[in-house]
């Protein structure tokens, strides 16, 4: 019989298992060291970054810059008290009185009656021959919109909510009166950013007659407003004054930023920051222009300061402008006449009924609003009420729905 194996020649036949499991804990020992490291090693570079950024942003003049640039955008939105954290309470409360303080100054300015609507002039009859309304696309280095145009001032109208106790959608006043085309219009109380729209700020004409006043009839609000000639108006007017004045369609906003076909901000800087804007203007021959831009929408498009809205109106020949309420309420709606009469830019689809043209920058959708400005064939049948008469507007709940 064979010889047994030594314990030498038993041992030295075993296959040796013990050493691929060392090998493999070594290998993730170093690729857990490797990643440590790089860890480690990417937060020094951030904290290197960020302590370069912090001392860029808050320490030289071009940080400033942004630094006021972002509180300002914060201004126009809900967000406001997070301005506080970027430029501080004092500075966030400066810098909002210094606007307004701009703004009652902007409306200082003398109007020199350049416009002239008489519906004699050369101009005048060539645009008869040209759809009452034609809307275009805008845009700049970070925003996208469109412009309503409107060749017969006297078209334009005030419209308001067809129920009491909520606002309306633009689109949903558009279709009820059978409008060409409408845009926001007016402020609006709005607490938390959450309100049912019924309530505006200051005051409210259309078709010559005061529908909505807060305040005294002898005290001055800012407004923007066509008068019965169709010159635009705009600044800071009581109502008795607006009545004198002939005045017709009115809402409060501002600020006035062209008069006389000179703007009246002077740089980027002083543009109230970047957001979604709705603004008026109107030529010497008494065409009107809406600027309806989008904002809040990366990749589309962020939005524009009203230094940039300034720019788009002065191209265009504008000799008055106005800022109207924006942020979340910019719309800009084409009825259905409207699809039939309008010279429309290329990007808009023509559809049976009030469309959206522009990209709404609310994610709940259009706006509740208790004001906008319709475009009609005829005005003047429009069949639009006050749905404020009688109403306390210190009794009014804008939060209620």
């Amino acid at each position: 019989m064979p010889a047994p194996l030594s314990r030498s020649s038993r041992s030295s036949s075993r296959p040796s298992y013990r050493a691929v499991p060392k090998r493999k804990k070594n290998v993730k020992s170093r690729r857990l060291s490797v990643s440590v490291t790089l860890f480690f090693y990417t937060l020094f570079v951030l904290f290197i970054f960020g302590l370069f950024f912090l001392l860029w942003f808050f320490l030289t003049e071009s940080g400033a810059n942004l630094r006021y640039l972002m509180a300002d955008t914060l201004i126009t939105t809900q967000h406001r008290h997070w301005a506080k954290y970027i430029i501080g309470n004092d500075e966030l409360e400066k810098r909002v009185h210094r606007y307004w303080s701009q703004f009652d100054t902007y409306s200082e300015v003398q109007d020199q009656g350049l416009v002239h609507v008489d519906g004699t002039s050369t101009s005048t009859i060539e645009k008869q021959s040209k759809p009452p309304i034609e809307i275009e696309d805008i845009q700049g280095t970070n925003f996208k919109g469109k412009l309503l145009i409107v060749h017969d001032p006297t078209m334009l109208r005030i419209a308001v909510p067809g129920k009491a106790g909520k606002g309306e959608k633009v689109s949903d006043m558009v279709q009820r009166l059978d409008a060409l085309a409408g845009v926001n219009a007016g402020g609006f109380v709005d607490p938390e950013w959450k309100g049912n729209g019924f309530q505006p700020t200051g005051l409210v004409m259309s078709g010559g007659q005061i529908f909505y006043n807060d305040g005294g009839m002898n005290t001055p609000t800012h407004i923007v407003g066509i008068d019965k000639e169709g010159r635009m108006v705009a600044g800071k007017y009581s109502p008795s004054e607006l009545l004198k004045m002939g005045v017709q369609e009115a809402v409060t906003f501002a600020p006035r930023f062209i008069a006389n076909g000179v703007g009246l901000i002077k740089s980027k800087a002083d543009g109230w920051g970047i957001a979604p804007r709705t603004a008026m203007a109107q030529k010497a021959d008494g065409t009107v222009m809406f600027a309806v831009i989008d904002g809040r929408q990366p990749g589309h498009s962020i939005g524009a300061t009203l230094y940039d809205i300034q720019n788009i109106f002065l191209e265009r020949g504008a000799v008055t402008a106005a800022n109207l309420d924006g942020g979340s309420s910019s719309v800009l709606v084409l009825g259905n006449q409207g699809n039939q009469d309008a010279a429309v830019s290329a990007s808009t689809n023509k559809t049976t009924k009030a469309v959206i043209v522009n990209k709404p920058s609310s994610e709940y959708g259009e706006r509740y609003l208790p004001t906008s400005w319709l475009v009609f064939k005829d005005p003047k049948k429009a069949n639009i009420r006050n749905i404020w008469e009688g109403l306390d507007p210190s009794k009014i709940d804008p939060s209620k729905w």
